[in-house]
């Protein structure tokens, strides 16, 4: 089942296909067509709505004949023989067809144009009036499911549309406009002088949406908290049972428990949206959290533009009034103060620091906690104090540490020699060995491949050469598994002396 739904779409070639431009004019003819309830189109009136756009006057008959039969071997068109309007046996002959676009087709247009309305950038919008239609129809199930009766297959299948259909809206539309928000172009508009013109509307229409969506979102999540899927099944039955009243020649291969299934699941995932899941956090919860996020965002925005805006306006006027301000004073101690509110005190020292306790820009500085600064002199010879330590001598662990690795070379050295054959050690003769020895062997094996001629001087003086039987493998055997390696021989030819 798996396989079958991904399987290679062929009904998509026409739209990278070399001929692209004569395939998707046809096709988009069909499409706006099939939304004018035609059907079926001729070759005739095809060929008539070609060769009035732009790039197709030399387009002949031959070759929007060749183009249909493309697609039509791509599925994208389905071909059928016209009898009924045939005046000639010659008219017969020619087997004039008719052609209808199919489903893939359809939809891959639809596609397309809602795509190229759309252009480039994400849409979407922040609508509160869509969580209280959701609300609405969610009260009418609380009702039916609380009930006695049951409403009619079809009412119950139109609500159950309903709250899809508005659930399907919010989070598309809400999922697209944090995109847009959130999107290169959107930032770069952010950052000009144009911005501040809107930026009041931006905001305000952030702000409404968080307090219509804080009043509505609560009474949804109650609501949804006091129904259960084992409530729901009556309403759901009615709801298949509608799809099932519907006529079809197609068997859809689907038995009434995968109906029910699938419905169960699509009430689940409106459930996890509101209220969450063991996975994480709800996608309300984390909505509202990234639309409170933009708002500071774009506040921050604002003063950065504000400032520097500001930064740039000339202040001469202002200048100029404080000088005639201090030049009407006759007493220099009212000047002295003037001086203190325009310019502040003159001795006090300011100490910069890049620690950020909080990032609410409307917060007082007395609501924000204390902050620590450590200052240094800043003098050339200034060494921060540390305290002296002691050299510790480690000759004795070292010592130790030297006779027990010669004690385990010793050791391996005795244990190699004991599976030795005269001067050579044959995989295939060995028995269980210690883990060690296989590494050790393993070792052998590595060095002696990086040599042209397989050989080379083990850590204790010995010269050895690995002869490696081609074709034949054998299992090493050792304490903690086995391993399954060429047939290999160490020859040793040199022994050395201690």
């Amino acid at each position: 089942m798996q396989g079958q739904a991904f399987k290679k779409v062929q009904e998509a070639s026409y739209l990278t296909a070399d001929k692209a431009w004569s395939y998707r004019a046809i096709l988009r003819y069909f499409y706006v067509q099939h939304e004018r309830m035609r059907e079926f189109l001729f070759p005739e009136e095809i060929f008539t709505h070609l060769k009035d756009l732009d790039g197709f006057q030399d387009f002949t008959e031959d070759q929007l004949h060749q183009d249909l039969d493309q697609l039509v071997k791509w599925n994208n068109l389905v071909a059928r023989q016209e009898m009924s309007r045939a005046s000639t046996i010659e008219e017969f002959k020619k087997k004039r067809y008719r052609y209808q676009s199919t489903p893939y087709t359809i939809e891959f247009e639809r596609m397309l144009q809602q795509m190229e309305q759309g252009g480039e950038a994400f849409g979407g919008s922040l609508e509160r009036k869509e969580f209280e239609r959701l609300y609405q129809e969610l009260i009418k199930v609380e009702t039916i499911v609380n009930g006695q009766d049951l409403p009619p297959a079809d009412e119950c299948a139109q609500l159950w549309n309903d709250i899809f259909a508005y659930f399907r809206s919010i989070n598309q539309n809400t999922s697209d406009y944090m995109a847009h928000i959130n999107s290169e172009a959107a930032e770069e508009r952010m950052q000009t002088e144009a911005f501040l013109a809107y930026k009041d509307q931006f905001t305000t229409y952030l702000r409404d949406f968080i307090i219509g969506l804080q009043q509505t979102a609560l009474k949804i999540q109650q609501l949804l908290g006091t129904i259960s899927i084992k409530q729901l099944e009556p309403l759901i039955n009615q709801v298949i049972i509608h799809q099932q009243q519907v006529p079809r020649f197609e068997d859809v291969g689907l038995d009434e428990q995968a109906l029910i299934t699938d419905q169960a699941e699509k009430w689940r995932s409106l459930c996890d949206w509101f209220l969450g899941s063991k996975h994480g956090e709800s996608n309300l919860d984390m909505l509202q959290t990234r639309t409170n996020e933009q708002i500071r965002r774009i506040t921050r925005i604002v003063q950065r533009l504000g400032e520097r805006h500001h930064y740039f306006r000339s202040r001469k006027k202002d200048y100029l009034h404080l000088a005639e301000w201090f030049d009407s004073m006759d007493d220099v101690k009212e000047a002295h103060e003037l001086s203190s509110v325009a310019f502040g005190v003159f001795h006090t020292r300011h100490l910069f620091s890049d620690h950020v306790p909080t990032d609410d820009i409307y917060t007082d500085i007395w609501d924000e906690d204390p902050m620590e600064h450590e200052t240094k002199p800043r003098i050339r010879n200034y060494r921060e104090k540390t305290r002296p330590g002691a050299i510790l001598s480690q000759q004795q662990q070292k010592e130790q540490a030297r006779l027990e690795h010669l004690r385990n070379k010793q050791l391996e050295q005795e244990t190699l020699e004991k599976y030795m054959t005269g001067n050579e050690i044959r995989l295939e003769e060995l028995p269980t060995v210690e883990p060690y020895v296989r590494k050790m062997l393993l070792g052998w094996v590595g060095k002696a491949m990086a040599r042209k001629d397989r050989s080379f001087k083990t850590e204790f003086g010995r010269q050895v050469k690995v002869i490696m039987k081609q074709g034949e493998r054998v299992i090493l055997h050792a304490e903690d598994g086995s391993i399954e390696m060429p047939n290999v021989t160490f020859q040793f030819f040199d022994e050395v002396n201690a």
